[in-house]
């Protein structure tokens, strides 16, 4: 004997059918969109720009307690020819790229070298200032190649680019000390506790300048560095934006005018 249902359920069971059909068309036809940094920034009137406040004279805190420095200045100035406001995030040399990954930031600009490395997970722009790293000692210290670093100890600031690079040149018989801020890299090489320091060009005059006992001076150069300005991947028209400021910046001598300022050296050649 045939067993027949309500209409109302035969009715239930094709319309809860087309909704499932109808749901799972839409899911495959919803175009996915990546997220729109600057879009966001416009509307919000602010920019999340990551900035050091250990590294001077790129950036460090003043006598007023607030952040200064090229850095910070140009973070500030980009935020003005955005026409919003900023927001400036301190960070390490160790958390930089992570905060940019993560979102907690729009921008890095915080002594960022581009490498290979680097490139895999975040995009640059143009570059904005000049930078070099390079390993310094006393006077009486007769290094004159990487193999003169055997059995030599050294300080840097772990996840920097003089870490990254200092790896791969230095003998495996040199010990370095891997410090998680700039602050206390240049400590340990003041206090005795290494025999020489890898850092930034404008980090060891400003040490030298604060420790003349110390005698100090170049040995190495570990890599000429111009820095860039990190963009999460992806960000494509905030990246074009920043490097149209950065184009217009360098054309009307601000960029010149920051580096004088801070470095007392000309930027030079800039790569893009």
């Amino acid at each position: 004997m045939k067993k027949y249902f309500p209409l109302t359920k035969i009715i239930f069971k094709r319309l809860l059918a087309f909704t499932i059909l109808g749901s799972l068309l839409n899911l495959f036809s919803i175009p996915v969109f990546a997220q729109n940094a600057l879009e966001t920034i416009q509307k919000t009137k602010t920019i999340k720009i990551a900035i050091p406040t250990d590294f001077p004279p790129y950036g460090f805190v003043g006598v007023d307690l607030q952040p200064q420095g090229l850095d910070v200045e140009m973070a500030q100035l980009i935020a003005q020819r955005l026409g919003v406001k900023v927001e400036l995030v301190p960070v390490s040399s160790p958390n930089r790229v992570a905060y940019l990954q993560t979102k907690k930031v729009d921008l890095v600009i915080s002594t960022l070298g581009r490498t290979v490395e680097r490139e895999k997970v975040i995009d640059f722009t143009h570059s904005y200032a000049p930078y070099y790293q390079a390993v310094f000692g006393p006077k009486t210290s007769s290094i004159k190649s990487f193999n003169d670093l055997a059995g030599q100890t050294i300080s840097t600031t772990r996840g920097s680019l003089e870490d990254t690079e200092l790896t791969k040149l230095a003998p495996a018989s040199a010990q370095i000390k891997r410090f998680e801020d700039n602050s206390s890299t240049v400590a340990a090489y003041v206090a005795g506790q290494v025999q020489l320091v890898a850092t930034g060009a404008s980090v060891a005059a400003a040490m030298a300048q604060k420790n003349p006992q110390l005698a100090s001076e170049f040995k190495l150069l570990i890599k000429d560095s111009p820095c860039f300005i990190g963009v999460a991947k992806g960000e494509d028209a905030l990246r074009m934006k920043v490097n149209e400021v950065i184009t217009a910046a360098h054309k009307a001598g601000d960029l010149e005018r920051l580096s004088q300022k801070w470095l007392s050296r000309s930027t030079g050649e800039l790569p893009e």
